[in-house]
């Protein structure tokens, strides 16, 4: 069951979802339709075939969701466009302890928000 969750917006005003799936249906609605997934130092997308560097996208929403009983279920959501690539996606990604080793120029870009 999931906890708590915030979201950071830097231009827009967005709801609330008290659960991951309402989360990604509602940004679905918005056009975020390809699944991104975390390199190191990049962001891919595409089963790996186009991939992005921090400078080619930016973060339009930010969901943050606690586990209330289980750190495991600590998830960050990002809502993803790119125009240099003309993709919108969405990027789950772990945080806290059991996040992912990225490089240090894609951790100040995902922590910005």
């Amino acid at each position: 069951m999931w906890g708590f969750n915030t979201y950071i917006t830097m231009e827009n005003t967005q709801p609330s979802f008290d659960t991951v799936i309402e989360t990604l249906n509602w940004l679905r609605t918005e056009g975020f339709t390809h699944d991104f997934n975390l390199d190191y130092d990049a962001i891919k997308y595409n089963n790996g075939t186009g991939i992005m560097s921090p400078d080619d996208f930016h973060i339009e929403w930010v969901f943050r969701f606690e586990g209330e009983t289980d750190p495991g279920d600590e998830e960050i959501i990002y809502g993803i466009t790119s125009p240099t690539h003309n993709v919108k996606g969405v990027l789950l990604s772990a945080y806290g302890m059991y996040a992912d080793p990225v490089s240090d120029q894609m951790i100040k870009k995902l922590s910005v928000h």
